[in-house]
This record gives C-alpha cells, sequence and structure tokens, in this order.
C-alpha cells in the first residue's frame, strides 16, 4: 500500500470495549461491516466488465473473500449473542450510493478511498476490542483488505496516467465520499456513549481517517496538496464537475447505444470484453500455466472463521 500500517495507526491511548459491557457498541459496529461485505456482490458487475484478465483473477479471489469476511462478522455477531440488524443510511450511501460509473471510479471510490477507510476501521476494532477472538477474526480479514486497497491504488494511478480530467473528476467524486464520512461522524456521535473513554476519541479517530484518506490520493496522484487546503470554491467546483462529466458520459453512452443498437442485434459493435480481448492478453500472450498471482497469499487463501473462530478451508484445501 502507498500509506502504512504505522502511518494509519491511530492512538486511543489504551482504551478497550469490553464485549460485555461495551456489548451494543461493538455489535453495532459489526452491522455496519456486515452490510459492507454483502455489497461484494457489486464486484460480479466489475468482474463482468474487468479490462484485462489480471484484474478479473484479483476481482474473482476479492469476491470470495468478501463473502468469506460476511460469514466472519457472523460469527463475531454469534461470539456476542447478537442478531443482523440495518445498516445506517450513511453507510449504505457510502457502499452503495456511491458505487462507481465505470472502472476508474470503481478501483479510485470503491477499492483504494472505500476500501482503505474500512481498513482504517478495521485498525480501530483490533485496537479496541478486549476479546482474542473476535481481534483474530479481524485480523485475518485485515490481510485481505490490504491488499484490495492496494490492488485500488495501483489500478487508480494506472487509469489517471495521462488524463488529467478524469483526475479532476475522480477527486471531485472523493470530496462526496469524504463529506459522507463526515455525516457517519454525526450520526455516530448521537448513536453511541461518547463519555467512554475509547469513543470519546472517535471524532479524531474520523479526522486522523480524513487525513489518512487525503494522503492516499496525494500519493496516488489524484491531487498535488492536501484535500483540506482547498479551498470551498474549489471543492465545489470539482464536485459540479465531477457530476457534470458523469451526466454528459451518461448521455453520450445513451444516444451512441441508440444508434448503435441495429448493429448490436446482430452481434456486432457492443463493448469489449475478456471474452474478445484475451488473446491478446498480456498473461495469455506470456504463455504457459498463470500460477499463482503477484497478489496470492497461501498463508491466508480460503480462510474463514469456523466453529469457535478457528480458521475454516474451503474448496480443494478442505477437501486435502
Amino acid at each position: 500500500m502507498l500509506v502504512t500500517r504505522e502511518e494509519m495507526a491511530f492512538d486511543f491511548q489504551g482504551a478497550k470495549l469490553d464485549p460485555v459491557k461495551d456489548k451494543d457498541v461493538i455489535v453495532w459496529a459489526v452491522q455496519q461491516f456486515l452490510y459492507g461485505e454483502i455489497t461484494g456482490v457489486q464486484i460480479g458487475h466489475w468482474l463482468y466488465n474487468a479490462p484485462d484478465l489480471e484484474s478479473a483473477r484479483f476481482l474473482s479471489r476479492q469476491a470470495v473473500e468478501e463473502f468469506q469476511h460476511v460469514g466472519n462478522f457472523l460469527r463475531i455477531l454469534e461470539i456476542l449473542g447478537a442478531q443482523p440488524e440495518k445498516a445506517a443510511w450513511s453507510v449504505r450511501f457510502l457502499a452503495t450510493g456511491l458505487m462507481g460509473g465505470d472502472w476508474a471510479e470503481h478501483v479510485a471510490l470503491e477499492m483504494a478511498l472505500g476500501e482503505g477507510l474500512v481498513l482504517q476501521a478495521f485498525y480501530a476494532m483490533i485496537d479496541t476490542v478486549d476479546e482474542p477472538e473476535i481481534v483474530a477474526i479481524l485480523k485475518r480479514g485485515v490481510r485481505q483488505e490490504e491488499r484490495h486497497v492496494d490492488f485500488g491504488e495501483r489500478q487508480t494511478a494506472k487509469a489517471i496516467a495521462g488524463r488529467p480530467a478524469l483526475r479532476r473528476r475522480l477527486l471531485g467524486l472523493a470530496l462526496v465520499s469524504l463529506w459522507g464520512v463526515s455525516r457517519l461522524e454525526a450520526f455516530m456521535q448521537k448513536r453511541l456513549p461518547m463519555d467512554h473513554p475509547a469513543l470519546r476519541r472517535l471524532p479524531d479517530l474520523v479526522r486522523h481517517s480524513v487525513r489518512i484518506a487525503e494522503l492516499r490520493l496525494m500519493r496516488i496522484g489524484l491531487t498535488d496538496a492536501p484535500i483540506s487546503s482547498l479551498s470551498a470554491g474549489r471543492k465545489l467546483a470539482l464536485v459540479a464537475e465531477a457530476y457534470a462529466g458523469k451526466l454528459a458520459l451518461g448521455v453520450a453512452s445513451w444516444v451512441l447505444s441508440v444508434l448503435l443498437l441495429p448493429l448490436r442485434l446482430l452481434g456486432l459493435a457492443g463493448p469489449k470484453r475478456l471474452t474478445d480481448t484475451y488473446l491478446s492478453d498480456p498473461l495469455v500472450v506470456r504463455g504457459g500455466q498463470l500460477g499463482a498471482g503477484p497478489e496470492d497469499d497461501a498463508g491466508d487463501a480460503g480462510e474463514q472463521a469456523g466453529p469457535g473462530g478457528s480458521p475454516a478451508r474451503h474448496g480443494a484445501a478442505a477437501r486435502a
């Protein structure tokens, strides 16, 4: 990742969340995480529209990992003796309402920025929850989330290279995402007991998370200066340009789809997918067996919390 674990670290000054006394707080947080992992279904859309074989391979593994995380969070709720409940509107807005409209938006907003913020929350839970089994489950998930963020960072940098208009559009949309984070902070302050030693640090944690997000965006190359240093007018201009660009692209896409409809009915002029381009894909051109991808980690492949929180193996690993 472009931002290290050390840079992302936040000091809770030794404050902890007790699984008995602070059960409601931990359960609420896990219910938000659970919704985020359920949005792994959205990966199917991006897998179908993957630009190359390397990305498709990564997304196929990510989808498996996200649904492993669903099982992990259900296991945590079981440990706490709680049931899943509906996530906060701000979480649903960030995870689903801001779903990207194209590949660049997906890797920038959902993976680099969005999963980076989720990773920050994972770290906070690991540092504060005073329950070894829950912490062990979260630590396994962290390794996978770090890979997702790294992929998003690399793909975003690749997408914006030599494309200043796209760079500005993604930055404008990132501003909306960070606004959503501020709305989540306001909700948490109303919903959670802010007199708790750990929870009273939440406003500082949110500000720290936003600073880290800004640092990540700078290192990717989306902005040359921290977002916090931009004037309100400049921010509004970026957001307006971003949504105007999305609208223009949407209209152009609709017009083109109408004009090309006769050809598409004949199986012509459709979008190019991997089934059309795989013969020229770099991984295929190199020849030989594909083997493990660069992101693969045999140490946690297929892990999911089984009964008692122990890792459960699936597929071939489980049958071996």
